[in-house]
């Protein structure tokens, strides 16, 4: 069976490589989707429908643009990998948690332990949490064996 994963989370660090290359490593049969993670390009999304000056009003267009891909990736994938980072408040990625939950889409949290607290309940929907790449690669090697 070939398995699609998506990546949802912080876009400030290499983790998505470093998942993609474990699986590649293990010869993993696996589709990896994600949302675009070029912050500009993201936040620009809706400009094509016309500049706007108000924030607001900037941030509602692109990010219902971005959502047509978001929802099309998370209904379409077999399990996802939620990344919660340390400096930035990823309000998009509980948005994906949230969803998946809502789905019965099953998902990974994948965050340090100092932050524990405040994904209670998001990592209380999930199906395990990780706190390196590493154990999210190991994680997929299990689902995803014919054994």
């Amino acid at each position: 069976m070939n398995w699609t994963v998506y990546l949802s989370g912080e876009i400030h660090t290499d983790w998505r490589q470093k998942i993609m290359q474990g699986a590649k490593d293990h010869g993993l049969a696996i589709k990896f989707t994600s949302a675009v993670t070029e912050h500009e390009a993201s936040d620009a999304a809706g400009d094509v429908l016309g500049k706007d000056d108000n924030g607001f009003w900037r941030d509602h267009k692109s990010s219902k643009v971005n959502a047509i891909r978001t929802k099309n990736m998370i209904q379409n994938c077999d399990i996802a990998i939620i990344r919660f980072g340390d400096k930035y408040k990823q309000w998009n990625a509980a948005f994906d948690a949230g969803y998946c939950a809502a789905l019965g889409k099953p998902y990974i949290t994948l965050h340090a332990e100092d932050i524990i607290h405040p994904l209670k309940e998001v990592d209380g929907a999930a199906m395990a949490w990780a706190q390196t790449p590493e154990q999210v690669v190991e994680l997929l090697k299990y689902i995803t064996s014919d054994s």
